[in-house]
């Protein structure tokens, strides 16, 4: 440790002032890998100074042999960057795939949240990992949210390092003195995160030159603006859609007003009729489903029902089916569609 002040580590430490109000108490989730630690090293410089409160929580796993002497290195470098608490926890992980490493991690930070009283937990994406998410998204052609990648913030998570690169994060590493883990899944070409970072990037930076991870990231910012600026007025035509809940109705049961849904621009119906199925607490619709609810609405033969995941389906009350008095509307129900004749 030492030397002249990485450019990259000052951008790193104002990145966390820039997103981490003065005096609040944060978690730095920290692998033990290169990124999660130079995020340690930046907050531990601002817990120092008086600026933050800063601690870590390390994540056991359990997913590979020796997973506890990984845990217990980070947070004995954690501890000697000055953090403080340093939380271990332990984890399972059920069926060993990444969504449900993922689940479980978050749970864990959940836990260290409510255990520390912390404010926000300070997670270590960089700007190479934005761009193999937004790669991702485009592989799976989910619309501008997909594009737009990862949040710098969500709630109690924030990334302050995704302007920074993966090089960048090294460098950090080294003025520190910072010996970092390297998770050999990283490089387990089961997993498609590798695959893109391994073997579709390097074509990639070929082609079209080194720049494209900063290229992407971009894009991410681009669109992560628009797609929020849409979900502002999705949730405000959503709500003008809404029908009143009749007292003889359950509230779990929302109806929307045809006549404002045809209105909307194609765009903007299709966010709301996305956000009305998440506000059931069922899955996004994928392209097919939220086609097929679209055309429901908008005077498909069918009046349904369209079956969604939660389990939620869709039906269109209009015509001989409409109460009399009523208005045409879309009906959502949270509830396993009935079998015929049931």
């Amino acid at each position: 440790m030492g030397g002249k002040l990485p450019r990259v580590l000052a951008e790193a430490r104002n990145a966390i002032r820039a997103m981490v109000p003065r005096g609040a108490s944060v978690l730095v989730a920290c692998s033990g890998g290169a990124d999660s630690l130079a995020l340690a090293a930046a907050a531990a410089f601002l817990h120092r100074k008086g600026e933050i409160r800063a601690g870590a929580l390390i994540v056991d796993h359990g997913m590979q042999e020796g997973s506890d002497l990984v845990a217990q290195r980070a947070a004995d470098q954690c501890r000697t960057l000055g953090l403080d608490p340093v939380l271990v926890l332990e984890v399972r992980v059920a069926g060993g795939s990444e969504q449900a490493a993922r689940s479980a991690r978050y749970a864990a930070f959940e836990q260290g949240l409510r255990q520390t009283g912390s404010d926000h937990v300070l997670l270590g994406h960089t700007l190479d990992d934005q761009a193999e998410q937004v790669l991702l998204g485009l592989g799976r052609g989910s619309g501008t949210l997909s594009l737009a990648g990862m949040p710098a913030a969500r709630g109690p998570y924030l990334r302050p390092l995704l302007s920074l690169s993966r090089a960048d994060i090294e460098e950090i590493c080294r003025h520190e003195g910072l010996a970092y883990w390297e998770d050999p899944t990283n490089t387990d070409p089961r997993y498609l995160r590798n695959r893109v970072r391994h073997e579709l990037m390097p074509v990639l930076r070929e082609v079209l030159g080194e720049s494209i991870p900063a290229a992407l990231a971009r894009t991410a910012a681009l669109a992560r603006a628009d797609a929020q600026y849409l979900d502002g007025l999705a949730l405000t035509a959503l709500d003008d859609a809404a029908l009143p809940v009749a007292a003889d109705r359950p509230a779990a049961v929302p109806r929307l007003d045809l006549e404002r849904l045809r209105a909307l621009p194609g765009p903007l119906r299709s966010r709301v009729l996305r956000l009305a199925v998440a506000r059931l607490g069922a899955p996004v619709p994928d392209f097919e489903r939220l086609a097929a609810l679209d055309a429901l609405v908008c005077g498909s033969v069918s009046a349904g029902p369209v079956q969604l995941e939660g389990p939620v389906y869709a039906t269109r009350v209009a015509g001989t089916r409409l109460p009399a008095g009523a208005r045409a509307h879309l009906r959502l129900d949270a509830t396993a569609l009935p079998h015929p004749g049931s």
